[in-house]
């Protein structure tokens, strides 16, 4: 008769084995691997369901089903704050109902009820936030979301349809889904990876996307692409082949240690001059994703380089000069723009 112990760590054996085979298996592949009858195999597959492990079989192959496995996780207080913060910039951040995200939330909060009572509750109020009625409900969206998760963890090419802004259309790709990175500023989410045509690597927001089908093609994720790199020189989202610019700004005395408290981008070199200024700098792959971030400190920043990015602040402070029917000509309106660039 079989020993309990080597029953229990052939299970789980067969669990990470169908784990790292999303295709599926035979019943004698199995049995091949783990070294057992066929007929034991079989026997395994049917206790490995019984214990709740979530198991779909068509064309004689068997697998797991991914989108119901569920992953168990330990953590230790200090990890679980950590997943506190990170729940509430999901909530706060995210602006559309995630029936996923509010699950997963709940379950951590459940599962720190004794170790932390108090951070728990918090992650069961973050899960609330993800299912409030007040947060738009986008079907197409979560569609969309749920087919590229799936398609990124089996290692498919997925067909979408995304919406382009400029043209106002439509476009068919297929895509190799490399990553998924949040994007906080427009409370979007974007899907990096191998896009046919051009094929190359582009990045589409998730939210243009109207539709998504997983193909059967499967894909390899380059063992040479790093996110982390691609993105370094990004403000946020985006990049390009192109050497970083070198972007300058002066930044009044009043918001100087508001500007000293965080670090705003990984090249940035702050200098603080004698009369308490900021001359703050960063080699940026494409500044003009920095606007929403300068025009939030209104007058206490001043552009200084690159001339481009200054020059199309100027434009921009003329305009608001004009629609607050300020002539730029008076001497109202040259205070106002000597406010908007820090003067």
């Amino acid at each position: 008769m079989e020993k309990i112990e080597g029953k229990a760590t052939r299970l789980v054996q067969m669990e990470q084995l169908l784990l790292s085979h999303p295709e599926g298996l035979s019943r004698a592949e199995i049995a091949r691997r783990l070294g057992v009858h066929r007929s034991t195999a079989g026997r395994y597959v049917e206790e490995l369901s019984q214990l709740g492990v979530p198991l779909w079989e068509n064309d004689r192959r068997i697998g797991i089903l991914r989108d119901a496995y569920q992953v168990k996780v330990r953590m230790t207080m200090h990890e679980a704050l950590a997943v506190h913060l990170a729940s509430r910039l999901l909530a706060t951040r995210m602006d559309k109902q995630n029936p996923h995200a509010a699950s997963a939330l709940r379950k951590l909060g459940e599962s720190l009820e004794r170790l932390a009572p108090l951070i728990g509750h918090h992650l069961r109020i973050s899960a609330e936030v993800m299912e409030d009625r007040a947060k738009r409900q986008d079907p197409v969206f979560m569609n969309v979301l749920e087919t590229l998760t799936r398609a990124w963890s089996e290692g498919r090419k997925v067909r979408v349809w995304h919406w382009h802004e400029e043209t106002n259309r439509v476009y068919e790709y297929l895509l190799s889904p490399y990553f998924l990175e949040p994007y906080a500023v427009g409370h979007t989410i974007h899907v990096i990876g191998f896009r046919e045509p051009p094929g190359a690597i582009r990045t589409l927001k998730v939210e243009r996307i109207r539709r998504a089908e997983i193909t059967p093609e499967k894909y390899a994720v380059p063992e040479d692409f790093d996110p982390r790199g691609l993105l370094a020189d990004a403000w946020g989202i985006w990049y390009t082949d192109r050497e970083p610019v070198e972007v300058v700004l002066r930044f009044h005395p009043r918001v100087a240690h508001r500007v000293l408290e965080t670090q705003w981008h990984p090249s940035e070199q702050v200098e603080e001059l004698s009369d308490g200024f900021l001359i703050w700098k960063a080699r940026v792959a494409e500044p003009q994703e920095m606007l929403p971030w300068i025009r939030g400190w209104g007058a206490d920043v001043e552009v200084l380089a690159p001339k481009e990015l200054r020059e199309w602040m100027e434009g921009e402070a003329r305009t608001l000069a004009d629609l607050y029917g300020v002539s730029s000509g008076s001497e109202s309106g040259d205070e106002v723009l000597n406010d908007f660039f820090g003067g």
